[in-house]
């Protein structure tokens, strides 16, 4: 590949973000202040490196304190960037494109369908198109909802919901602080919880019937070793190919219909 296509590349990805990011951020500290008052959520706040110590920059740290919104601290060039150069005050908020629920309300789900609880949990997603598309899937095969971690993941962007064709508007999602607090709770409410991973147990070997977490690792790295230690067992994907794994979003439908599957006899 030659630089200028290089260049021409890069200034696309770059634009494709921009339009991405421009639809769910919001910046200037008034803006900012309104926008989580407002009460809808908030997937992080960038703010300058320094020059936040002013009485605003403080009422904005105590809002984002009380709401357990994450807060990065970036150089004033990233903020013009993804402002486009708007007056950002040192201040953006990346709004998300739709609200987060409570676990209680993927139980509550579960209860009103009169279903042994069937949930999906994401270990670190980083791609918008697979978390849309899981999404997706999960709502066809019947999972209550989604829980997904705070930190280093993708959360609900607008590609995710465009990707997702709609689901996400039927499918609950959750965000929680940590992925292993989440699966031990889960586990103490009587939650079965089965990892992805191709040195497990062959799927159609493992039994998804019952109240289930079906849990999904990253894309590059699989499941964290915290994770794969907290889960009660480990299921693999039988494969006769060359290529020994499967995208993301692939291997969750994949498993997921076979817990549909599993599910309906």
């Amino acid at each position: 590949m030659n630089q200028n296509n290089k260049n021409n590349k890069r200034r696309n990805q770059d634009n494709h973000e921009t339009e991405e990011v421009n639809e769910l951020i919001v910046f200037g500290r008034n803006a900012v202040i309104e926008g989580i008052k407002s009460g809808r959520s908030v997937d992080k706040l960038l703010m300058i490196e320094s020059g936040h110590q002013e009485g605003s920059a403080q009422k904005i740290l105590g809002l984002a304190k009380d709401m357990n919104i994450l807060v990065q601290y970036v150089a004033r060039e990233k903020l013009d960037q993804l402002s486009n150069q708007g007056k950002h005050q040192g201040v953006l908020a990346f709004m998300a494109a739709h609200d987060y629920v409570e676990l209680e309300v993927l139980f509550e789900k579960a209860k009103k369908r009169d279903e042994a609880p069937f949930f999906i949990i994401l270990d670190g997603i980083e791609d918008p198109h697979n978390l849309g598309a899981i999404i997706r899937t999960a709502n066809i095969t019947g999972a209550h909802g989604i829980i997904i971690p705070k930190n280093r993941a993708v959360s609900l962007t607008a590609t995710v919901a465009k990707t997702s064709a709609g689901a996400i508007e039927y499918t609950p999602v959750c965000k929680v602080v940590n992925l292993v607090r989440t699966i031990e709770d889960l586990k103490s409410k009587g939650i079965w919880v089965a990892g992805s991973d191709m040195k497990g147990t062959s799927m159609y070997d493992v039994d998804f019937k019952g109240p289930m977490a079906l849990v999904i690792g990253s894309e590059g790295k699989g499941l964290s070793r915290l994770v794969k230690e907290k889960c009660d067992f480990i299921a693999s994907i039988p494969m006769k190919g060359n290529v020994d794994s499967l995208n993301a979003s692939v291997a969750a439908g994949v498993l997921m219909y076979e817990a549909l599957r599993q599910r309906n006899l």
